[in-house]
């Protein structure tokens, strides 16, 4: 299939719409998709084309990775094929049921119309020798169905191509602020040990004990590294560049899996990664730039969630 997007970002809400005419007939196609966690597919076929339902199903996950899906398809003949005909066995059991029912509620006045009873389901059904799975059938079914898809697709990569330049905007704001807090991450880390450091030693000399500089020194280093934020700063960095390239569609991973769901993967460790830094880091401005990148993240999630 043809890609309208060259990043592959695609909105999980839109819908699509196919006709096409032929030696066998006329075919639409109708396609709305909404958001949702997983694939699922709700189909309204003629019976017509009942025996190929699972090859309709099975085509539309193929093409559709992500969301609600509902599919109408529609096949109406040429002119001269056979119209649809009446089940009098369903027919016969809808109306000995409400005899039934006119019975038990002692209800002679209770009327029974036929025109009501042809509308309930199973009751109109295509001929039999209408319901074929050939080859030639399929081939005219599928293409429809492709290009109904194909028509959804374009909706979707229009809202989606919207929704990465969203995204886009907010990694950078996140990567300006990891910036700055790379800054001031060795001042922080120089201002906690010096803290620490004045505190033991009025501990000290309150208890009149005395100890050694170079002792005092490396304790207090060995407490001060524990709010080293370096680490999380490389890898939260390296989380931004992960998810430029899955939005970009250059990174390597398995392109059958749904980008949208690759991203909010990305996006949890992302978040993680700036708890810890926020809890660590013990100083008012990375505070504060911790407090924007979780309200960036916080965005980009949300817009995610609306990614096939």
């Amino acid at each position: 299939m043809k890609s309208f997007n060259p990043a592959g970002v695609r909105s999980m809400t839109g819908q699509g719409h196919a006709a096409q005419q032929g030696e066998l007939g006329t075919l639409t196609v109708e396609v709305r998709t909404v958001n949702n966690r997983g694939f699922k597919c709700s189909s309204r076929i003629s019976d017509s084309l009942s025996a190929i339902d699972n090859k309709i199903e099975s085509l539309t996950r193929s093409l559709i990775h992500r969301g609600s899906v509902s599919l109408a398809v529609s096949w109406r003949k040429p002119d001269g094929g056979s119209g649809p005909g009446i089940d009098t066995d369903v027919l016969s059991a809808y109306a000995k049921q409400l005899q039934q029912v006119r019975d038990d509620l002692n209800d002679p006045a209770m009327t029974i119309e036929l025109s009501s009873l042809m509308t309930l389901p199973g009751v109109l059904v295509a001929a039999r020798e209408d319901r074929r799975q050939d080859d030639e059938l399929w081939s005219f079914v599928k293409s429809g169905i492709t290009a109904a898809i194909e028509d959804l697709d374009r909706m979707r990569e229009v809202e989606g191509a919207h929704m990465a330049s969203t995204l886009r905007g907010d990694v950078e704001l996140i990567a300006t602020a990891l910036e700055q807090i790379r800054i001031l991450a060795p001042r922080a880390v120089e201002a906690y040990r010096q803290r620490l450091e004045t505190k033991i030693d009025r501990i000290f000399s309150e208890r009149s004990i005395d100890v050694q500089p170079v002792d005092l020194l490396r304790e207090t280093q060995i407490y001060a590294d524990r709010v080293d934020i370096s680490e999380e700063i490389t890898r939260l960095d390296s989380h931004l560049q992960m998810f430029n390239r899955v939005l970009t569609g250059d990174d390597d991973s398995d392109r059958r899996e749904p980008t949208g769901r690759k991203l909010d993967f990305v996006i949890q460790e992302m978040f993680r990664e700036t708890n810890t830094i926020g809890s660590k880091a013990s100083d008012s401005e990375v505070s504060a730039h911790v407090v924007e990148i979780k309200c960036a993240i916080e965005r980009m999630r949300e817009l995610v969630q609306n990614l096939e």
